[in-house]
């Protein structure tokens, strides 16, 4: 389903493509928990463990974004549908084989890795199931994470929240429901995430508006792009009191992948500004600042 040229491209970013729309790429974060050089936020924020952290997708070029901060080529969007999906359980078993391939290299330097680490990815227990593309737009989502959570995996899931009645059918829930709120209105929500579906800021909304009523853990994420959507924070309260998440991850775009094409250093903010966006929104909210990762540029925000 995906063109030789595209495939290769993802190769080459070191994407290892799984069946026939699914991928796999390592965090950076994976790999420097593996040698004792940190984790990722997630581990501090929700504690998870990033060396045994599952990082894939099973739509990696299916999108209903061409977001601006995005770190793919949004220009190899293959569409808003899979006609033809994979099995979850193949998907899951070719993902974490895959995954083995990837890190394999790490065995080869003994010295330089905490081998405990490295025997322990070779069976990840959470997964992160985003990194590239819209998940929910492969059917099966619910089949996806049921099967995780049989595995006992953890599951975070990160959508655009333009697939509502995805999220509302789901009978498996994940661990972490993560939805995007990229902008705090819809001019900047086309200026920002590019939809190329003609209602999708009403399809964002009306997630919103499902969000309180599912029983798990409720995150709302906004990746600050100087430029586009960093604005007067108290512009997005009131999609956040709909929303009534539970966390709000308050984080910077940072210039990395593909998007260093479409944007320059000077879209990211620092955290310092993104410290600042995030205090002014939790008083505006009645939110705490929680926590925060300096070196990820992210605040955590939670309920008081």
């Amino acid at each position: 389903m995906i063109e030789p040229e595209i495939r290769k491209s993802l190769e080459h970013q070191h994407y290892r493509l799984v069946g026939n729309h699914s991928a796999v790429k390592l965090c950076h974060w994976l790999k420097k928990s593996i040698r004792d050089e940190g984790f990722c936020y997630k581990q501090q924020f929700y504690g998870i463990q990033s060396h045994r952290c599952l990082q894939m997708t099973p739509a990696v070029v299916w999108c209903t974004h061409r977001c601006v901060f995005c770190w793919r080529d949004i220009e190899n969007t293959l569409g808003t549908k899979l006609e033809e999906f994979d099995e979850p359980e193949d998907i899951i078993d070719a993902a974490i084989e895959a995954q083995r391939k990837l890190i394999s290299g790490f065995g080869g330097i003994p010295e330089r890795i905490n081998r405990r680490k490295f025997r322990e990815a070779q069976n990840p227990n959470q997964a992160a199931i985003s990194l590239a593309g819209e998940p929910t737009i492969y059917p099966r989502i619910s089949e996806l994470i049921g099967e995780f959570n049989r595995r006992e995996f953890t599951t975070f899931l990160v959508t655009n929240g333009t697939l509502p009645e995805r999220i509302e059918s789901l009978d498996n829930l994940p661990t972490s429901l993560y939805v995007s709120i990229d902008a705090p209105d819809e001019k900047i929500y086309k200026r920002t995430c590019n939809p190329i579906i003609p209602d999708g800021w009403e399809r964002i909304n009306r997630t919103l508006d499902i969000l309180p009523s599912i029983d798990t853990r409720r995150v709302v994420r906004i990746t600050l792009v100087d430029g586009f959507n960093l604005v007067e924070p108290g512009l997005y309260s009131p999609l956040l009191e709909r929303a009534e998440p539970d966390f709000i991850e308050v984080k910077s775009y940072m210039h990395v992948g593909n998007s260093v094409r479409r944007l320059s250093k000077d879209n990211m903010p620092s955290f310092q500004r993104v410290m600042e966006f995030s205090r002014i929104l939790a008083e505006d909210i009645s939110y705490t600042v929680k926590d925060w990762k300096e070196d990820s540029r992210v605040v955590l925000l939670a309920r008081k």
